[in-house]
């Protein structure tokens, strides 16, 4: 996929914070914004697919009537 798909979820997130900086500081020529636009597209599908991903595997822990986790399938 890339350079984006080593990044962490953190690294990510920092690099699209720059990206919308940049942006809004403006100075850039359209295809500079443009190829910055593109990359943080790109770097927003990473992070929701990092999420929805954690959110599957939280799911698929469940407490027991005593508390405890109890680890079941996910449902995908």
């Amino acid at each position: 996929m890339g350079k984006e798909s080593e990044l962490t979820f953190e690294q990510a997130m920092a690099r699209l914070e720059e990206i919308v900086q940049e942006i809004d500081v403006g100075g850039h020529t359209l295809e500079q914004t443009l190829l910055l636009f593109e990359e943080g597209i790109k770097l927003a599908r990473q992070c929701s697919g990092q999420l929805a991903e954690a959110r599957g595997r939280l799911d698929m822990l469940s407490k027991k009537p005593d508390g405890s986790a109890e680890a079941k399938p996910h449902k995908a």
